[in-house]
């Protein structure tokens, strides 16, 4: 008897942990720049089962943040915004508030003098910030308010914003167990300072995306949501890689794949080459 459960247990291990079993090959596109496509063998219920990253060296690319509202713009699609402003790539710099005029974040946002959202979303507990003053901090980083100092930081950069935080101070997973499921986007923050755009249009529960990515041998340190389904946007134009690509399902509002079209969305996070 024991025996038997042994082996059961067994096979319930290998069953659940198999599929976190993935390769990332690194294709250069150049100095400080890497693109990563992998097929997740945990397949979704919709979709490819892929994931795209692009691992971006701050030392060699400035992160720029653009805000219809800074801009004085209408929203538009990523594509549209990425040309617009010269960015080699983008993804969206966070979710943004269903009200007034639909371009103020749902957390602290910040670009040098211009001010998007001035509050703290307690909820949220990562911020992204970019644009350092002075050399005492890295060029780029993902901040977590719980184990770093946020009332010195706020100082050492010009750029901010906020999201919801996917794995704490540990790297322990802090998203809470839910079946909804949706397309996503987020930033990350590899243990060698490197930062991380990760896009996966096929529908996964959270809190299982975030083991996947933890499981991955991409070092990851830190990990901020940015946005789900539709809204969900990835631009990538390099001469050795051009990709565009949107979200689509999210559960309770667009349970399908159909959505074959950018969202027009109104702040993304982009990067340009260092001169």
């Amino acid at each position: 008897m024991k025996f038997r459960i042994f082996i059961l247990s067994a096979i319930i291990c290998i069953v659940g942990t198999s599929f976190h079993k993935v390769n990332i090959e690194w294709k250069q596109l150049e100095h400080g720049l890497y693109y990563a496509s992998v097929i997740l063998t945990d397949k979704s219920i919709a979709g490819d089962s892929k994931v795209d990253i692009l691992k971006i060296d701050p030392d060699y690319f400035q992160f720029k943040l653009i805000c219809a509202g800074e801009k004085k713009n209408e929203s538009k699609k990523i594509s549209d915004l990425a040309k617009d402003n010269d960015l080699i790539a983008a993804v969206n710099a966070g979710m943004f508030k269903l009200e007034d005029d639909f371009k103020t974040c749902t957390g602290y946002m910040k670009n040098f003098q211009y001010v998007n959202n001035p509050l703290l979303n307690k909820a949220y507990k990562n911020i992204v910030a970019f644009n350092a003053k002075d050399t005492s901090v890295p060029e780029a980083q993902i901040i977590d308010m719980t184990c770093q100092d946020w009332n010195k930081l706020k100082t050492k950069y010009n750029s901010f914003s906020q999201g919801i935080r996917m794995v704490n101070c540990e790297t322990k997973n802090t998203w809470q167990l839910q079946e909804k499921r949706w397309s996503m986007v987020l930033i990350g923050e590899d243990r060698s300072g490197n930062m991380l755009f990760i896009f996966v249009r096929s529908p996964y529960r959270v809190h299982d995306f975030i083991d996947h990515l933890l499981a991955m041998p991409i070092q990851l340190k830190r990990l901020m949501y940015l946005e789900g389904g539709p809204e969900a946007s990835f631009y990538l134009n390099h001469p050795l890689s051009s990709i565009e690509k949107c979200g689509s399902y999210e559960s309770g509002f667009n349970e399908n794949d159909n959505n074959k079209e950018y969202w027009n969305i109104p702040n993304i996070i982009g990067i340009q080459r260092k001169k």
